[in-house]
């Protein structure tokens, strides 16, 4: 984990995504890329080019100003980093600067909800997980102790799960973190039974690890929602950290039947990696 990409906004849930990202890199020696996306208002964007110019260089010489005071931080301290300031309004590019860096993941802060609200549905945290090709890590509260000991990977065990499950294994690796597989079976989810079930997670195994020696860690949980399931099964277990994929342009909601995927990482307390199909 040699490089992590944190976009930030200079809001506090940015501050989050920072100090975690902090965390990471004093355990593994990483460098951070905190970026910043100067979005120009559409008052600028439809003036004159000199108009242009100025307004673009006033933000951006008062974002490297803001820079400053938002990198005085203890916790930053011995960590090599890189502040990056682009004045575009696509959000898409952060991926770009993952791939032009060689970043291995991208970590960024986003405000849980409870009821109906759904921030992450068009926010800069999901258009960034649509686009990335790396694993993004979304922070929702302060990060006071951030140790990934135990992780659950929720599937649905399909074969285009497989390259995520791949990838969430490697980063777990990396991250320490002893990795729970979960399956729910629910009303929502095309209810299966227990021989079907069977059949489809040794199936996937096969094909993803070449054997079954996997099999004794997926964890098969009934209850009355896949996302039910998944939370009250991380809650059971003490987990750190929820892994989901994600099929990148078409957005966390469709690797599940719905909108499962984006349902717990709104929802959920816990920190949300997602891993791309």
């Amino acid at each position: 984990m040699k490089k992590i990409i944190v976009p930030i906004d200079f809001s506090e849930h940015s501050e989050f995504a920072l100090e975690a990202a902090a965390n990471l890199a004093q355990k593994y020696g990483s460098e951070l890329i905190i970026l910043h996306m100067l979005e120009l208002s559409n008052a600028i964007l439809i003036a004159d080019e000199n108009s242009i110019n100025e307004e673009a260089v006033f933000y951006l010489k008062l974002a490297e100003q803001k820079f400053e005071a938002f990198l005085d931080k203890p916790y930053l301290d011995g960590i090599k980093i890189t502040p990056i300031v682009k004045h575009f309004k696509v959000w898409s590019e952060v991926n770009e600067v993952a791939n032009k860096y060689d970043a291995n993941l991208i970590v960024m802060g986003s405000h849980g909800v409870s009821g109906v609200k759904e921030v992450l549905v068009g926010s800069n945290t999901e258009k960034v997980v649509r686009h990335a090709d790396v694993p993004v890590l979304v922070i929702k509260h302060n990060p006071i102790l951030l140790d990934f000991e135990n992780g659950v990977f929720a599937s649905d065990f399909s074969e285009e799960a497989i390259t995520p499950y791949l990838n969430a294994r490697i980063t777990f690796k990396k991250l320490g973190a002893k990795m729970y597989l979960v399956y729910v079976n629910a009303p929502d989810g095309n209810f299966k039974s227990s021989t079907e079930i069977d059949k489809r997670v040794s199936l996937f195994l096969k094909k993803a690890d070449g054997d079954l020696d996997n099999l004794d860690n997926v964890h098969v949980v009934s209850d009355y929602s896949i996302e039910k399931g998944i939370l009250n099964f991380a809650n059971n277990i003490g987990a750190d950290l929820i892994a989901v994929a994600t099929h990148g342009r078409k957005g966390l909601a469709h690797f599940f039947e719905g909108s499962i995927s984006e349902d717990i990482a709104n929802h959920s307390t816990l920190p949300v990696m997602t891993f791309k199909i």
